[in-house]
């Protein structure tokens, strides 16, 4: 599944702030963005597990609390 980008969620956000859709389409906007957010949350996590001890240090992050976050089913913060 594509990820929408930082642009097509901001989009989401505004669509879902009119009151003038109806309230099936406002329910497909919020579940859309839910599901943009899961994936990327998903694919971030993902990547953050393959990194090496040398590009995490560079982020500011230890091993151990990569390992931590990439442990983290994606509906999670």
């Amino acid at each position: 599944m594509p990820s929408l980008s930082v642009t097509d969620r901001s989009s989401l956000a505004q669509l879902d702030a009119r009151t003038t859709l109806p309230v099936g389409t406002r329910m497909a906007v919020r579940v859309a963005w839910l599901l943009a957010l899961w994936s990327d949350r998903h694919r971030t996590r993902l990547h953050l597990g393959e990194l090496s001890p040398h590009l995490l240090r560079d982020i500011g992050l230890t091993a151990e609390a990569a390992e931590i976050e990439a442990a983290k089913p994606f509906w999670r913060p």
